[in-house]
């Protein structure tokens, strides 16, 4: 069964955002990388780009599939985590721990829009 963190916020498209300080740390599920498979790639944004919510910033690949991702929140990348540009596995490894961009959220009332995570468990079963 897929692992589902308290006190974060989740997207519909299986993407998360742990808030902390105005800044949005946004990732792939647990649910999301087990159904993917082994990721080998993260196509990620410049530090410096601009995200929106519901817009596609950058792509998963594994070795059974690729998949967009698609932003909870907007604001600007201010970080990404360059880790997985040579350890893409991490995200299989612990999904939460490795996140894929830090935002600077510039609209936090989007977060009212995305589920908790008893309503993201249940879309899940």
């Amino acid at each position: 069964m897929a692992k589902v963190i308290e006190g974060l916020f989740y997207a519909e498209s299986h993407e998360y955002v742990r808030v902390e300080e105005g800044f949005g740390y946004v990732g792939i599920t647990d649910y999301a990388q087990s159904q993917l498979g082994n990721v080998v790639y993260v196509d990620m944004p410049e530090e410096g780009d601009d995200v929106a919510a519901g817009e596609v910033f950058g792509a998963v690949e594994s070795v059974k599939a690729a998949s967009d991702l698609i932003s909870p929140v907007s604001g600007e990348v201010v970080e990404v985590n360059t880790a997985l540009e040579d350890e893409p596995e991490l995200i299989n490894a612990d999904a939460f721990e490795n996140w894929i961009i830090k935002v600077k959220l510039s609209n936090p009332a989007e977060l009212d829009s995305l589920m908790n995570a008893a309503d993201y468990d249940a879309t899940c079963k």
